[in-house]
Parts: C-alpha cells; sequence; structure tokens
C-alpha cells in the first residue's frame, strides 16, 4: 500500500505522528509532506519530531514537481491530518497553491481515496459548508473526535480512537481501541 500523509497546522499534530508510526509499524509506504505551520505547531505540542525517519519520502511543501503532484504516480490514498480549515477551504474551492493542495486535488480528479481530520472547534457555516462539499465529492471527513464507549484511561488512548478510526477506513486491520460490543 502506498499512501500520502500531509500534516496541517491545526492543533492536534499527535494523530498524524501516531497515524505515521502505525503505518510504519505496517511496512506501508508513505509519501510525507509537512506544511510550515505544522512544522511550528509540532514544535509547541510535541517538542522536535523526525519526520524523515517516519516516512519513506519526504517532500516539502513547495515541492511542487515532487511525484505526488502528479496523477500518473499511484496512489492508494491520502490522509491529512490533521487538516486546517485553511487547507478543507483550499480543497473545497480548488485553489491549489501548494504540494499539500496540489496533490489531494490529484487525489480528487482521478477518484483515489482522501481522508481530512479536521481538528477545529467550534465551527461555523463555512467550515461546515466546506467540508460538506467535500463529501459530496467523495472525501471521508473523519473529526478528531473520539468515542468514551472504550473507557479511555490515557490521552494515548484517546489518540489511538481515531488513529484507529483512519485505519479502519483504509481497510487496515489493527487493535488500537477495543471495539463496541467486545
Amino acid at each position: 500500500m502506498r499512501l500520502v500523509v500531509a500534516i496541517t497546522g491545526a492543533s492536534g499534530i499527535i494523530y498524524g505522528k501516531r497515524f505515521i508510526e502505525e503505518l510504519k509499524s505496517r511496512d506501508i509506504e508513505v509519501h510525507l509532506v509537512v506544511s510550515d505551520a505544522a512544522k511550528k505547531v509540532a514544535d509547541a505540542e510535541l517538542g522536535e519530531v523526525d519526520w524523515a525517519s517516519l516516512s519513506s519520502h519526504i517532500y516539502k511543501p513547495d515541492e511542487l514537481t515532487a511525484p505526488i503532484a502528479s496523477g500518473s504516480f499511484p496512489i492508494d490514498a491520502m490522509v491529512i491530518v490533521p487538516a486546517t480549515m485553511k487547507t478543507i477551504g483550499a480543497l473545497a474551492n480548488g485553489y491549489c497553491d501548494d504540494l499539500i493542495s496540489r496533490a489531494a486535488d490529484v487525489q480528487l480528479k482521478e477518484g483515489r481515496g482522501l481522508m481530512i481530520v479536521p481538528r477545529e472547534t467550534p465551527l461555523h457555516a463555512i467550515h461546515l459548508e466546506n467540508m460538506a462539499k467535500l463529501n459530496r465529492m467523495g472525501v471521508t471527513i473523519l473529526p478528531a473526535m473520539p468515542a468514551f464507549y472504550h473507557n479511555p484511561k490515557t490521552m494515548e488512548q484517546l489518540v489511538d480512537f481515531i488513529v484507529g478510526k483512519m485505519l479502519d477506513q483504509l481497510g487496515i486491520e489493527h487493535e488500537l481501541y477495543r471495539r463496541w460490543g467486545s
């Protein structure tokens, strides 16, 4: 499996980092783009992160000649985690000014999987309209809203719930949380 993962500058960088760790543990090929804003948020939330060691390939946000910017480069799916409202707005309106928005636009035009994990609250009408527009285009919207039926005791368990839901959407088996009824 070959995935593009994009990390944007919303709070909740831990979701993206943990997701990539899970992909790496399964030998999934990860093509990673980390926005400049995400690097700043990561420093504030997690300290220094060695993104290159977590991915198979890493690209700069302005590297528009990267393979993932072309529809001829086969990708199984792309996940933007966390996804800023700026990125969501750009995607909903076809505005591609960096590698993250271009790679996502390629996923849409090629009819390939695209998942966004918004991490913002509260939401106003434009946020909701942009997400609804993307959903109508086939984008999976998976807000970082953990459940509590599995009785989480730590922040890691809350994060793993969302990462597990992301893996579920991609058809990747895991045991990151206890499923309802089990």
